[in-house]
C-alpha cells in the first residue's frame, strides 16, 4: 500500500489522503486511505500520487532502460528499430523483474526506396523496409504484423528523400486497419500532413513543425488523428522557429479537441531519460491545462484492475508542473523500482 497527501487517479479524480494498493502487478484499490484494505507492506509520505508515465515515442536502444524507469517513465513505445533487437527486448520487458519500463514496439519503418530513415545514420540496419508498389507495401505490413507490433510506422519525410506514393500509403493503412492496428506517420515537409490524413493514418509521430497547418486541416486532423508531442527536439531548451511552428499547430489541434500524447523521441539528441520536464512545460505552453498535460502523459486511471504503476512526487504537478523534478517513488508492476533517499 502507498499512502500520500493527495492523488490524481485520472481525469477529474483528485482526492486527499489517498491510498493505492497493488497486489501482484495490478491495482486492487485506489481511493481514500480510510477505506483501503489491509496490506502486507505500507509506504507513506507527504506525497502526490499518480499513475506511471508513458512516453509514446522513444528509441529505447539509444538510451538506458534503468535510467528511464528510475526517472518515472514506467512504459514506453519504441517507434522504430530493427525487429531482431527490439521485439525480444519488448518481450523481456514485460517480466516484472526487468530493470526498465515496459516496452511496446512497432519494429521497422515502412518507407520508399532511399527514403527516411535509410540515410539518417541513427537507425540500426534493418530498422526500415523499403517498398516499391502496393504489393510490396502490403507484404511489408504483413511481415511486421507477424511480430505482434504495437502499431505500424510509415515515413513521410520529404526533406530527407523519397516518400511513399499515395497508393502505397493507402495500401499500408488499409492492411494495418484490417489487422486491427493503427498507423503512425513521421510527417516532414510541405503537404505531408494532408497526405497522411487522406490515406487514413491514425497518428502523427511528431507535432508538425516544418509548416503552419491551415485551420481547416488542423480541424480535420483533430477529428481523425492523435498527435505525439516531441516538442523539445526542436529546441533542446532554446526558442527556435521550428518549436514556435509546432507549438502553434499543437495549440490549435488541442483547441479543436484533438488527442495529444506525450512523447519525447528519446534517443534523438540530448533528451534525458525519464520524465522530461521541458516536454511537459512545452505542452503547457501549447495551451494544455495541467490536468490535460497529466492526461497526455498517462494511459490509464488508478483503479481496480489497472496496471500497478504508481509515482509519488514531492509536490502537486496540477499546481506547478515543475513538481515532476521532485520524484520520490517509482513503482512498476507492483515493485518499487526507485525511491529517493
Amino acid at each position: 500500500m502507498v499512502q500520500g497527501a493527495a492523488a490524481w487517479l485520472g481525469p477529474g479524480r483528485l482526492i486527499e489522503d489517498p491510498a493505492v494498493v497493488v497486489r501482484g502487478s495490478r491495482v486492487t484499490y485506489a481511493g481514500p486511505a480510510a477505506g483501503a484494505p489491509e496490506a502486507d507492506e505500507e509506504l507513506a509520505g507527504d506525497w502526490f500520487l499518480m499513475p506511471g508515465v508513458i512516453d509514446h515515442h522513444v528509441h529505447i536502444r539509444l538510451s538506458e532502460p534503468p535510467a528511464v524507469l528510475a526517472g518515472g517513465v514506467t512504459s514506453v513505445r519504441d517507434l522504430g528499430w530493427a525487429p531482431d533487437e527490439i521485439f525480444p527486448l519488448a518481450d523481456i520487458s514485460q517480466a516484472t523483474d526487468f530493470d526498465g519500463p515496459a516496452i511496446a514496439a512497432v519494429g521497422q519503418f515502412i518507407t520508399a526506396v532511399g527514403g527516411y530513415p535509410s540515410r539518417a545514420g541513427w537507425c540500426a540496419p534493418g530498422g526500415w523496409i523499403e517498398v516499391r508498389g502496393t504489393e510490396e507495401a502490403t507484404a511489408a505490413v504483413e511481415q511486421i504484423v507477424a511480430l505482434d507490433p504495437a502499431a505500424i510506422k510509415v515515413a513521410l519525410n520529404a526533406e530527407a528523400g523519397p516518400t511513399l506514393a499515395d497508393a502505397e500509403l493507402v495500401a499500408v493503412c488499409d492492411v494495418a486497419h484490417a489487422r486491427g492496428l493503427r498507423v503512425a506517420a513521421h510527417v516532414q515537409g510541405h503537404g505531408q500532413t494532408e497526405r497522411a490524413l487522406g490515406a487514413g493514418v491514425d497518428e502523427l509521430a511528431h507535432t508538425p513543425w516544418t509548416e503552419r497547418l491551415s485551420d481547416e486541416l488542423v480541424a480535420s486532423v483533430a477529428r481523425r488523428m492523435s498527435i505525439c508531442s516531441t516538442l523539445d527536439i526542436h529546441s533542446y531548451g532554446r526558442r527556435t522557429p521550428q518549436l514556435d511552428t509546432a507549438l502553434d499547430n499543437l495549440r490549435r489541434f488541442a483547441e479543436a479537441g484533438g488527442r495529444v500524447r506525450y512523447g519525447t523521441d528519446l534517443g534523438n539528441g540530448p533528451i534525458p531519460p525519464g520524465i522530461h520536464l521541458r516536454e511537459a512545460l512545452h505542452l503547457a505552453n501549447a495551451g494544455l491545462s495541467p490536468e490535460a498535460v497529466l492526461t497526455a502523459m498517462t494511459g490509464w486511471r488508478l483503479r481496480d484492475g489497472a496496471p500497478g504503476d504508481v509515482l509519488a512526487l514531492g509536490a502537486n504537478p496540477l499546481e506547478d508542473l515543475r513538481a515532476f523534478a521532485g520524484l520520490r517513488l517509482v513503482i512498476r508492476s507492483g515493485r518499487v523500482s526507485h525511491r529517493a533517499r
